[in-house]
């Protein structure tokens, strides 16, 4: 009896620390819990304001102009996103004409969203009733339906520091965020690609977004298809981690393609060393003196290659680089407010 018993304890600790570790592991492998709100979709994009804020990743960047709409947005809500955000989550949903998207009936792409930040609950309540044309109540929770633009836009307040955002035609689908979220967290919840592509993203990332891209989507502004790159069904999965040196600072990009097969992977790689070989000889064409050093190694660091059924492409992008494209697109003062001008489409 008093073997067994010695053999029992070491036995239960074991198990134990085996259980542990298999938790911590598969936390590890989980895609953020806000990601896993997400309903299915054909895309995903998720970043984490508050460790870049923390690690500093960006540098020192320009202050935020803001437009008279998103001004009276923090005037009623006290919430602004430089810096009360600490995390966001999107599902992209693509048209039917897209390959069978999962938009249901809408004929241009429509997005979720799950917000994590600091948030005062009643401000943002009182906001959202001033511009909902009709409240929903499900299970306990109000859901604000808010007219944008010929669509519908359902806001509901998940808990005291998220909020889930959705422009689907189908209710449900922000029904179901919310019933996800009063559920027990899981490392296997979350939609199908999420959690199958997630292990593919590096650890400690900042930020990823995960793709399927199709020959029928149709680039921004409706200049042309992907099919020029993507002539078959594909899935990238795109990250961002700051990882300093010791003298310099600089985001490491990597994006990675899965193919049906190496041949697709080879003709893949192949285009886009090809479209890098433009960008080299564009820059070339310039000379020394016309190109900034943070550019100029930006695009030396660009490296696509192909390892079996997969083409991946990566880069540095220096600090100085990203203060410099932030510090280009900020406009020198605020554009004027015009009495017609209609909300931003979500």
């Amino acid at each position: 009896m008093r073997i067994r018993r010695r053999l029992l304890i070491p036995l239960i600790v074991l198990l134990l620390v085996a259980a542990v570790a298999l938790i911590v592991t598969l936390r590890k492998n989980a895609p953020p819990e806000a990601a896993r709100l997400l309903p299915g979709a054909d895309g995903f994009f998720y970043v984490n304001l508050q460790w870049i804020r923390t690690f500093n990743a960006a540098g020192q960047l320009p202050p935020v102009s803001r437009e008279p709409e998103y001004q009276k947005f923090v005037e009623e809500t006290g919430f602004q996103f430089e810096r009360d955000l600490d995390q966001a989550a999107f599902a992209i949903h693509y048209p039917q004409s897209w390959g069978g998207g999962t938009a249901g009936s809408a004929s241009e792409p429509r997005f979720s969203e799950v917000f994590v930040g600091k948030i005062d609950t009643g401000r943002l309540t009182e906001y959202l009733k001033k511009l909902s044309s009709s409240i929903d109540d499900y299970r306990g929770f109000a859901i604000y339906n808010i007219p944008m633009e010929g669509r519908t836009v359902r806001v509901v307040l998940l808990s005291y520091d998220s909020v889930a955002v959705s422009n689907h035609p189908d209710p449900d689908v922000i029904r179901g965020m919310l019933d996800r979220s009063r559920k027990l967290a899981s490392p296997f919840a979350g939609p199908w690609l999420l959690r199958n592509y997630y292990r593919r993203v590096p650890l400690a990332s900042l930020c990823f977004a995960i793709l399927r891209t199709r020959p029928e989507m149709t680039t921004m502004g409706g200049l042309g298809s992907w099919s020029l790159l993507f002539p078959k069904q594909t899935v990238a999965v795109i990250s961002a981690r700051y990882l300093p040196a010791f003298q310099t600072r600089a985001i490491h990009l990597r994006a990675e393609a899965f193919t049906t097969s190496e041949e697709d992977a080879h003709a893949l790689t192949e285009k886009t060393s090809a479209f890098l070989s433009l960008f080299h000889a564009a820059e070339g064409s310039v000379g020394a003196q016309g190109t900034d050093a943070d550019v100029k190694a930006f695009f030396a660091s660009l490296k696509v290659e192909q390892s079996g059924d997969r083409a991946i492409l990566t880069a540095t992008v220096p600090d100085g680089f990203i203060r410099k494209v932030l510090t280009e697109t900020q406009p020198e003062t605020p554009p004027a407010p015009k009495l017609s001008q209609k909300p931003n489409q979500r």
